[in-house]
C-alpha cells in the first residue's frame, strides 16, 4: 500500500505509540534477552519442548513482563510461586525469572544503545507538525529509560508503561485497560484515535479498546495474524505513512 492510499493520520485527534518495536528496535533485544534467558531455564529444568522464537510472539510479546512468564510457565504446564516485584533474578519464582531476563536486557541497552526507526520518527516529526498529540503505551518498565536513550523522550508528555500499569493494577495486554487509561491521561476519545502496535496483544488491546483506527507494524508476527488480532491496517514501517523511501532507511545506534 502507498503513501497516498492510506488514512491521513493527521486526520485524527491523537496518535498512541506502542513502543518496542514500533518506534525502536528494542524488541529485538526483547527478543534476544527473553530467547537467551529461557533457553536456558528450560535446559536446566529439563522441559520439553525446547523454547522457540513462536513462544515469543504467542505468549511474551506485548504482555507485562510477569504476565508473559507466567503465559508461557504455564504452556509447559509449570507453575511456580508469584514471588514479589523486589524478587532477585535467581529466585525461582515468575518475579523472580522475569527480572532475570531484565538484567540482559539492560546490559544490551547499556552498552550498544538504541535509536528510533527512521521512518518512525519521521511519521512523529509529521505529526509533531500538524499539532497531533502522541503518547507510548508500553507494558515495558524500561520504557523510560529506552526513550531517553533513543532520544525521544522529550516528545511525549503522557507515557503509559509497565510501572504505572503495576501501580495502578491495569491488566495487561491484550485486556484494553492500558490503551484506554493512555487516552483518559491524554484527554482524548480512543474513537478518534489511532492506535499503533507490532504484537498480536497489542492489537487485540486497541482493538478492545474500540480505537477509530488499529494500525499493525509487522515486524515478524505475520499481516494474516495481526488482521486476525484486529487490525485495520498493516504496514511494514511507519515511513509509509509519509514517503515510500523513509522506510528503506535502517535505523542507526
Amino acid at each position: 500500500m502507498t503513501a497516498n492510499a492510506l488514512p491521513d493520520l493527521t486526520d485524527y485527534d491523537a496518535v498512541l505509540f506502542d513502543l518496542d518495536g514500533v518506534l525502536t528496535p528494542t524488541a529485538e533485544v526483547h527478543m534476544h534477552a527473553w530467547q537467551t534467558m529461557f533457553t536456558q531455564l528450560f535446559t536446566e529444568w529439563d522441559v520439553d519442548p525446547a523454547y522457540t522464537e513462536r513462544d515469543y510472539f504467542d505468549y511474551l510479546d506485548g504482555k507485562k513482563r510477569y504476565d508473559g512468564v507466567a503465559s508461557l510457565l504455564r504452556s509447559r504446564d509449570i507453575e511456580v510461586p508469584w514471588g514479589h516485584p523486589d524478587d532477585e533474578p535467581a529466585a525461582n519464582t515468575v518475579c523472580g525469572i522475569g527480572n532475570r531476563k531484565n538484567t540482559y536486557f539492560e546490559a544490551v541497552l547499556r552498552e550498544e544503545g538504541i535509536a528510533p526507526y527512521p521512518g518512525s520518527l519521521a511519521l512523529m516529526d509529521l505529526l509533531d507538525a500538524a499539532g497531533v498529540p502522541i503518547s507510548v503505551v508500553s507494558s515495558s518498565k524500561n520504557a523510560q529509560e529506552v526513550l531517553t536513550v533513543a532520544g525521544i523522550r522529550d516528545r511525549f508528555p503522557v507515557v503509559m508503561d509497565g510501572v504505572i500499569a503495576e501501580r495502578d493494577n491495569l491488566s495487561s495486554k491484550p485486556a484494553p485497560d492500558v490503551f484506554v487509561e493512555a487516552a483518559r491521561m491524554m484527554g482524548v476519545d480512543p474513537a478518534r484515535s489511532v492506535a499503533v502496535e507490532d504484537a498480536l496483544s497489542g492489537v487485540e488491546s486497541a482493538a478492545a479498546g474500540k480505537f477509530g483506527l488499529v494500525v499493525a507494524v509487522d515486524r515478524g508476527a505475520g499481516a494474516e495474524a495481526l488482521f486476525g488480532a484486529g487490525a485495520n491496517i498493516v504496514v511494514n514501517d511507519l515511513g509509509e505513512f509519509v514517503e515510500p523511501n523513509v522506510a528503506d532507511e535502517e535505523p542507526t545506534a
